[in-house]
């Protein structure tokens, strides 16, 4: 029912992102009537894998997904093989190739490592594409953790050709776990989702990757701040607040001291 499936996105939401693939298959164990929806409705985090001709590493998701079957952006082949997969146009695979050394780049700069991978399909009045970008832990035992952005747009090419209409759909998960003597383990993660739509010009000078790009740049420093906002700020609020630095003799001696000054001042308003 649509009550049980807003209760188990309501229930994925507040459940540790480390741990979705497990909670998503307990939940379908549940309720199986809910597989296909749950399926297509919760993000889960990326797997990365490897394209044979080319050497480098791609990320998996239902977008390049045909059957049991995965198309790498880099040689543009099905892994296992596949003969009648579906293949972007001719027009979009060059796009698509651009689009995959342009984020290449970006994920470099802002990332400093990890794997991204675009995708793109044709729809009826334009295309859509996907920008997957996963950066995990660099293998630390005292610090773990992993990003895992989802970038979905739907692009729509007004008639004059010189206008598109974008739609960006943007989802991040994320999430630490720091192992220390001094604080023991402490596990801190979420996931945001956030959407953006805007009509922007078409032109040599800005292009379709470049319009993408900009938007896709402007929705993670945005993600990136909440989340910075949200769980490490609120964290940091909930530790102060539990710990104190003082000892409880300076506390208390402090107190007495603001209650004398508070008197004092009260005394002399009287007197005025």
């Amino acid at each position: 029912t649509e009550q049980q499936m807003d209760c188990a996105l309501d229930l994925m939401r507040r459940l540790p992102p480390q741990q979705i693939e497990k909670n998503l298959s307990d939940l379908i164990d549940l309720v199986p009537s809910l597989c296909e929806d749950l399926l297509s409705s919760v993000d889960q985090p990326l797997k990365i894998a490897k394209d044979k001709e080319s050497g480098k590493d791609y990320l998996l998701c239902d977008y390049n997904r045909d059957g049991d079957s995965y198309r790498s952006p880099w040689s543009n082949t099905y892994d296992p093989p596949l003969e009648d997969g579906s293949m972007p146009s001719e027009r979009l695979r060059k796009l698509e190739i651009d689009a995959n050394h342009a984020f290449d780049q970006y994920r470099e700069l802002y990332f400093e490592g990890g794997v991204s991978s675009v995708y793109l399909w044709d729809l009826d009045h334009g295309f859509a594409a996907v920008i997957l970008i996963k950066k995990a832990g660099d293998g630390s035992k005292k610090i773990k953790g992993c990003w895992d952005s989802i970038h979905v747009v739907e692009v729509q090419e007004k008639s004059n050709g010189r206008i598109a209409h974008y739609k960006l759909t943007s989802t991040a998960m994320l999430w630490l776990q720091t192992n220390k003597h001094g604080s023991g383990t402490m596990n801190l993660g979420g996931s945001l989702t956030r959407q953006v739509e805007q009509d922007a010009q078409i032109s040599e000078s800005s292009p379709h990757i470049a319009n993408i790009g900009r938007m896709v740049e402007d929705m993670e420093n945005k993600i990136r701040n909440t989340l910075n906002e949200i769980y490490f700020g609120k964290t940091k609020d909930i530790v102060n607040g539990l710990r104190s630095v003082q000892s409880l003799a300076d506390q208390r001696q402090q107190a007495a001291l603001r209650q004398d000054l508070a008197a004092a001042l009260q005394r002399r308003n009287a007197n005025n």
